[in-house]
């Protein structure tokens, strides 16, 4: 881990620290306007492919500050170059990535910027991720900040707003649309819920899980419920099928390498008293190391063919929507723990200890660029935290300014590095 040669470049903020002073008041005056901008993406969120009006609202916000926003295939998503001071066209090309989309959940909170999608909802903090953003480049091009007369830093800067991230489509979208083009290191951030607001937490290396959606069809013969031995049972073969499965993936590969397997779907069957065709069984797995997530697939297959087998159905395996393991670089993540602990103390910056077994398609982002994600503390009351995913998923919106104070230094940070280094330790 080559971290030591960054300190050096705190020395490169110290110079703009006027204008990091003006940057952090103009984030506080602009406060209400993003718990504003914030509440109304959570009061009209559109799940993972149809987010024309979120980008849209992106857009006007934008074009609002002079700024010409480039709205990706079928108007979902959006990407805005932007620059501080005169950086020369050759300087660092720092991306910041932003997800949009929402979730297909119920939005059980009492409070008046509930949902109004009805069955949708932000409850996993893209509202929040993208509010952080924008305020990151309202803040820049404010008028109070440009015409402060402090030195100015260099710095290209492009912001991404994505949209699909929950179903894994929309990372390969924005890059497929050439939003990566010409871009040397890209940031981004997570709300963390089981934090308070006012701390982070960073990972060197590995930070999330490879994830792969497995879609398991059997095909049976159906018939009477009341004669099975007329029958393929397809039903008894799912269920057969599962428990095979959950007993047998964990004995496959070594207990020190962290695998999950879970079923979230099964459908089949129209009728009580008739055995169906096909069942068809959704799950995930999810995986750490490359070699244990290919050996499972492996097994996924062999046990399945088996199942078929002793049960006369026909059973196809397919692995959907895979994403690779997020895989921090450890400059850009050190960019980000030197900014955070310089706005939120070190004592309020940690280091997580494991990676998570969830997912997040930042990761193909760090498979062409190197970059870092932040955890950002969000809780409201951390002794009943609302979680990721849940149908009370909520905020403390005072990471919104903090979120963005973080941000815009960890760039100015890995930019210099990058233009220092020519990019020799990414």
């Amino acid at each position: 881990m080559k971290l030591p040669a960054l300190e050096t470049h705190l020395d490169h903020l110290d110079t703009y620290t006027g204008w990091l002073s003006d940057f952090d008041r103009a984030i506080v005056r602009l406060t209400s306007r993003l718990i504003e901008i914030r509440r109304h993406l959570h009061s009209h969120p559109e799940p993972s492919g149809e987010e024309v009006q979120t980008t849209r609202y992106i857009a006007e916000l934008l074009r609002g500050v002079g700024l010409e926003p480039v709205i990706k295939r079928d108007n979902i998503g959006l990407t805005v170059d932007f620059a501080i001071g005169n950086p020369p066209p050759t300087s660092p090309l720092i991306a910041i990535r932003a997800d949009i989309d929402a979730l297909r959940i119920p939005d059980e909170k009492q409070v008046p910027y509930r949902s109004q999608n009805e069955g949708i909802m932000h409850a996993c903090g893209h509202d929040a991720h993208t509010t952080v953003v924008l305020g990151l480049g309202l803040a820049c091009l404010s008028t109070e900040l440009t015409e402060a007369g402090t030195p100015l830093p260099a710095a290209r800067i492009r912001l991404i707003f994505q949209p699909a991230e929950e179903i894994c489509l929309g990372a390969r979208w924005m890059i497929e649309q050439g939003s990566l083009e010409g871009v040397d290191a890209i940031l981004s951030l997570h709300m963390e819920p089981e934090l308070p607001a006012g701390k982070a937490a960073v990972r060197y290396g590995t930070m999330t899980a490879n994830c792969d959606e497995v879609q398991l069809s059997i095909t049976g013969h159906g018939g009477h419920a009341a004669r099975p031995h007329h029958t393929a049972d397809p039903v008894a073969a799912a269920a057969e099928l599962i428990m095979a499965l959950h007993q047998y993936l964990p004995r496959s590969v070594d207990s020190r390498h962290p695998a999950v397997f879970s079923v979230g779907q099964i459908a089949g069957g129209y009728a009580p008293n008739v055995i169906p065709e096909t069942v068809e069984i959704r799950g995930s797995l999810r995986t750490i190391q490359t070699d244990t997530r290919e050996r499972l697939h492996r097994r996924i297959r062999e046990i399945a063919h088996g199942v078929g087998k002793t049960s006369g159905t026909m059973i196809d395996v397919e692995f959907h929507n895979s994403l690779p393991s997020l895989i921090n670089n450890n400059d850009a993540t050190r960019c980000l723990e030197l900014a955070a602990m310089q706005i939120l103390g070190t004592e309020n910056t940690n280091r997580i200890e494991q990676p998570s077994m969830g997912g997040e398609d930042f990761a193909l982002y760090l498979e062409e660029v190197p970059g870092a994600m932040i955890r950002l503390g969000c809780a409201q009351d951390v002794s009943q935290p609302t979680l990721l995913h849940s149908c009370h998923f909520d905020i403390d919106e005072m990471a919104l300014s903090l979120g963005a104070r973080i941000l815009i230094r960890a760039l100015l940070l890995l930019g210099h590095h990058l233009e220092t280094t020519s990019g020799e330790t990414l």
